[in-house]
């Protein structure tokens, strides 16, 4: 049998002491109480007076002050506002940490720890609207499995995803989307997610159904807007509502599918969903949600700090990477103007769509870029023809080279 362990007591503590001056050695004190002499040499070592020596009351008060007193968070007020004031903007542990890692140059406090003391908070109080605080809202800590996929196989002019160029699994490049539909509990209500691999910008729209027809002329009107270099390509699953992929082609935009029953290799955009739930939860009803508190969840979420973006935001990593066309943009460039970089354009181009006009002004901000984006497509459901748009393209004047 397992020998059991406890702590020393202040009888034993006085036995220690009685012994220790009748001259008795660590062995023989540790055989006299049954203990390891590991124990007797460590408890002489550690709770012994310099100037009094061993003493059965001060080692008592040794041991007493050094036991643990709470968790970190229980101890430090200003540091659990803190963490409770990023947790109430929806962040992960993970990311409250590393933000405040970010902030004050060093590492505060561990996500463990911040599980653990919400968890403790549930167990000791039995108040579960702590759960509230965590990303999933659950009590328990631990995954529950689900099952999910689709069966759609037969897809007009579908490609599989092993197709798809390995340049893009790396995420290095930008220009590479995943899209899919955030389904909620009333029949026929969804919102359309578009993901872009490499910054992790999310955008979205609320379509009018799940139809194909529709859906596909949402994800045009979204994207036409972009550079060429910005939508290169477009991830889906096997689901119907985006049967009619092809119409995204003359925008030379290529599509590709997931295998049966893998969302997991389009993993962007069911992360983004996920997150997307904590603000809009499955059985909200969006015929009560605002046009305004969806852009208001999606600006949440592009501009939450990310570990895979060592902590910076989508917003800031689409911003400053994905934008920058001093050298070579291919924006129009401005009405009277022949040379020079088109970084920056003031005007845009008459040959270029109508609604995309709109959204290329905004692309200054990205912040709210894909909230803009939502409310743009909203005012004309029809979308952007993709065989206009290619029309127009052939149209638009090259801006010029920045002189190297």
């Amino acid at each position: 049998m397992e020998r059991e362990y406890d702590q020393l007591s202040l009888e034993d503590r006085c036995s220690i002491a009685s012994l220790r001056s009748q001259g008795r050695s660590i062995r023989q004190i540790a055989a006299s109480l049954d203990r390891s002499p590991s124990t007797i040499s460590r408890e002489l070592k550690r709770n012994a007076g310099r100037q009094v020596g061993y003493k059965p009351a001060y080692a008592q008060e040794q041991a007493k002050a050094r036991r643990w007193k709470g968790s970190r968070l229980e101890r430090n007020a200003i540091l659990r506002d803190e963490v409770l004031a990023c947790l109430r903007k929806s962040w992960s542990p993970e990311q409250t940490c590393g933000w405040l890692q970010r902030l004050h140059g060093r590492r505060v406090i561990s996500p463990e720890s911040i599980y653990r003391f919400i968890e403790a908070q549930i167990v000791r109080h039995k108040d579960y609207r702590w759960r509230h605080y965590l990303p999933r809202g659950k009590s328990k800590r631990g995954r529950r499995g689900r099952k999910g996929g689709s069966s759609v196989l037969h897809i007009e002019a579908r490609i599989p995803i092993a197709e798809r160029p390995l340049a893009v699994d790396d995420r290095a490049v930008p220009g590479h989307w995943e899209a899919d539909l955030m389904m909620f509990a009333k029949y026929g209500q969804a919102i359309l997610t578009l993901h872009e691999r490499s910054s992790r910008l999310l955008i979205a729209a609320k379509p009018p159904g799940k139809s194909s027809g529709p859906i596909a002329q949402i994800i045009a009107g979204l994207l036409a807007p972009l550079p060429q270099a910005l939508r290169q390509t477009v991830t889906f699953d096997n689901g119907t509502e985006f049967a009619r992929h092809y119409e995204l082609h003359p925008l030379d935009i290529d599509t590709f599918f997931c295998d049966p029953y893998a969302p997991w290799q389009k993993g962007g955009i069911e992360n983004a969903i996920g997150r997307m739930r904590r603000a809009i939860p499955r059985k909200t009803d969006l015929a009560l949600l605002t046009p305004q508190r969806l852009q208001k969840c999606i600006q949440a979420y592009n501009n939450t700090p990310r570990k895979c973006l060592d902590w910076h935001t989508p917003s800031e990593i689409f911003c400053s990477h994905l934008l920058h066309f001093k050298c070579e943009s291919t924006f129009p460039l401005p009405r009277g103007r022949a040379d020079g970089c088109a970084c920056r354009p003031s005007k845009i181009s008459s040959h270029a769509p109508r609604r995309g006009g709109s959204l290329l002004k905004t692309i200054r901000r990205v912040s709210d870029w894909s909230c803009r984006a939502a409310a743009v497509f909203r005012h004309g459901r029809r979308g952007v023809p993709p065989t206009s748009v290619r029309a127009n393209r052939g149209n638009r004047a090259r801006p010029a080279r920045c002189g190297s």
